[in-house]
């Protein structure tokens, strides 16, 4: 079903304001010395200056970039539309034109070219290369040795009786070794063993434990 024309008041007083907008800009050129087609041709190039500049100050918006040329020319087109129809009031003696206004017209072609010219050809902004996230490798636990076993050893007093070495040596018992003890000490024994290609002696024994010399003494024989 074809869709009812409407009237559209809007759109009446658009080409209204466009005509008359459009005839005082035809009148000061023709007034200032431009004629026939010519006074013509300025009404054109400023109405078109005023669109691209508006459509340009858009596009850059929604862009989200600056507009701040777009918008000098859209002051400098609405500047020279506005000045033609307020000198058009009765203002301006239209049979004697100034000549700074003769200036004016004769140099609006040439500021009209470069400012469509800008607006036409502004580069657009490079998109962003997309960043790829960096992989992070993945790292091998390191592996924790486990802490020796703790072992508490009584001290011998520091002023025990002199006894013959029979004697001294049936009196002191052999201090005795746990089993979580003498588990690690065959580990430290067979990792020596495998790195030299000898057994290992009470004093190294007795380093790498942190034991005292008769715990050492009896864990290597143990070991034996």
């Amino acid at each position: 079903m074809a869709r009812p024309n409407r009237f559209d008041p809007v759109l009446i007083q658009a080409v209204i304001a466009g005509a008359l907008s459009f005839a005082h800009l035809h009148d000061i050129a023709e007034a200032a010395g431009q004629h026939d087609w010519k006074a013509w041709a300025y009404p054109i190039s400023v109405d078109l200056l005023l669109v691209a500049a508006w459509r340009r100050m858009r596009a850059l918006r929604a862009a989200d970039r600056p507009a701040r040329a777009a918008w000098t020319w859209f002051v400098i087109a609405l500047t020279a539309s506005l000045g033609a129809n307020i000198a058009t009031a009765g203002l301006l003696d239209m049979n004697a034109v100034p000549a700074w206004l003769r200036i004016l017209v004769a140099g609006w072609p040439a500021l009209a070219f470069l400012g469509g010219t800008l607006l036409a050809h502004t580069p657009a902004a490079a998109p962003e290369p997309a960043v790829e996230p960096t992989p992070v490798p993945e790292v091998a636990p390191i592996p924790v040795a486990e802490p020796a076993p703790q072992v508490t050893v009584e001290r011998a007093p520091e002023h025990a009786p002199e006894l013959p070495p029979s004697a001294a040596s049936a009196a002191v018992p052999s201090p005795s070794v746990p089993p979580a003890l003498l588990a690690h000490a065959r580990k430290v024994a067979d990792t020596h063993h495998a790195a030299t290609g000898s057994p290992i002696d009470a004093a190294t024994l007795r380093t790498r434990l942190g034991v005292p010399p008769a715990l050492a003494d009896v864990i290597a024989a143990q070991l034996t």
